[in-house]
């Protein structure tokens, strides 16, 4: 692909939006990103960038989450390759129109579905994961054949900068873009219109999105949130359940749209399952987690002082220490926490994990019920007769049974929420569907023009009623 010139500088509230958006539509309608050919160029040349950049999207994950070179493979960077390598291996079959039977009564006809590129596209990126999650649509972007400007988050500055010289070496701005800038410039681009808005990020800024989308009757996917539970039946091995909540609640410091957000659990478990996580915590972190490379650190100080507010609701079991030069909040468990409380009310993001009495699985699905719809819900019991109640009888953006956060990993699967955990999803497949149209089509020959579907329709009900 050509060179982009020059590194795009964090744009001022004065940019061209509206020029921006013209000058990648200019280039899409020029039809050249619909065969298959243009397609794969991209995402060879998108591989190519990610793995040029690796060591700076180490330091860079680093630098804004203190993550450790092997926790950003593991969660963000080894799953890029695999989104490249899939989408390149499958993009020609994606692209095939997908066959559907026909109707008898307009035989004869071959019914189709079209996948049609939508088209100039937004993404923007948030801060947990802030390079998955923005290189991630992006594939599915150019293996649809769609142009898109990407907006990374402003609070993980390293990144977006790594991103922004690793994209604009790799395209020119009118195959992809990166702007970066603060909520000022957020809203400067959602003020335009686009062909799909692609936003990952919190329920109450999705509302906003959603709200500017509606104004020029733009399709989004919404990667929202909210808290997702564990439920713990008395079946369950309480000691892999303890090591796997406390291994998906902490990485990322609990920064994770789909980590536990708080265990329904049996009133008589949770001493036992208490000190399990925390046998785990020391495990995976030694004595004091501070010293560990392999344990994150808050964002920002505006979402330190958050995280410490909710843990002054509840008592805390173990963990609480922290450290506000530093951004260091350690792995903290919670117990009588009020249902009315901040703690239980909004998303944690952030190391904490209240657990609720509960003392049957009737009223774990009630209480679950009760809420809003979660992003993930986690079930754990040897009993399947159990995982299955909850996995029919509650609704979810996703669910696992016996682990957290796993489904996140299985290309195959749609990742998205539902209700105000999100609209859409993506993943393989489904990311080449988020940025296309499904056309329908029906082709018919001019041979055999039956009669029977033309007026006059007196005596042909009974024909009717015997072909449809």
């Amino acid at each position: 692909m050509a060179q982009g010139s020059t590194r795009l500088a964090a744009v001022p509230s004065s940019f061209d939006a509206k020029a921006l958006v013209e000058k990648q539509r200019a280039y899409f309608e020029s039809r050249v990103t619909l065969p298959l050919e243009w397609r794969r160029a991209q995402l060879e040349t998108l591989g190519q960038a990610v793995r040029k950049y690796e060591a700076e999207i180490f330091a860079a994950l680093k630098s804004d989450l203190n993550k450790s070179a092997e926790e950003a493979y593991l969660t963000e960077v080894g799953s890029i390759y695999g989104e490249i390598k899939n989408a390149l291996k499958h993009v020609k079959s994606w692209m095939k129109p997908r066959k559907t039977p026909a109707p008898i009564v307009i035989q004869p006809a071959r019914a189709y579905q079209y996948a049609d590129p939508l088209g100039v596209t937004l993404i923007i990126a948030p801060w947990n994961y802030p390079y998955q999650l923005s290189i991630a649509p992006l594939i599915g972007a150019l293996a649809a054949g769609c142009t898109a400007v990407l907006k990374p988050s402003e609070l993980a500055p390293a990144t977006s900068s790594v991103l922004t010289r690793l994209l604009t070496e790799a395209f020119p701005e009118d195959v992809v873009t990166v702007v970066e800038g603060d909520a000022e410039t957020s809203r400067a681009l959602l003020a335009e219109k686009w062909d799909l808005i692609f936003f990952t990020g919190g329920t109450q800024v999705g509302r906003v999105v959603a709200e500017a989308a509606a104004k020029h009757l733009t399709p989004t996917v919404l990667e929202l949130g909210g808290k997702s539970p564990c439920i713990v039946d008395r079946s369950a091995d309480l000691e892999v359940t303890a090591r796997r909540i406390a291994w998906g609640k902490f990485v990322n410091a609990g920064q994770t749209c789909i980590a536990p957000d708080y265990v329904l659990i049996p009133p008589e478990l949770k001493e036992r399952f208490t000190a399990l996580v925390q046998k785990a915590v020391t495990g995976f972190y030694g004595a004091d987690a501070r010293t560990s490379n392999d344990y994150g650190r808050i964002i920002s100080p505006r979402h330190f002082e958050r995280v410490s507010a909710l843990a002054g609701h509840g008592k805390v079991a173990f963990g609480g220490e922290r450290e506000a030069s530093s951004r260091f909040f350690a792995p903290t468990v919670i117990t009588d926490a009020p249902l009315s409380s901040p703690l239980m009310q909004e998303e944690i993001f952030g190391p904490l994990l209240p657990l609720v009495d509960c003392p049957s699985i009737d009223e774990a699905i009630r209480f679950v019920r009760s809420r809003p719809k979660p992003l993930a819900l986690y079930s754990f019991a040897k009993d399947s007769a159990v995982n299955e109640r909850v996995l029919t009888e509650t609704s979810s953006g996703g669910a696992v049974v016996n682990d957290v956060c796993v489904h996140f990993a299985v290309e195959g699967l749609p990742f998205g929420g539902v209700g105000e955990s999100g609209l859409g999803g993506y993943h393989g497949q489904s990311s080449f569907d988020a940025f296309s149209h499904k056309k329908s089509v029906v082709k018919r020959p001019f041979l055999l023009d039956l009669a029977m579907r033309y007026p006059p329709y007196v005596g042909k009900l009974g024909l009717f009623k015997r072909l449809m």
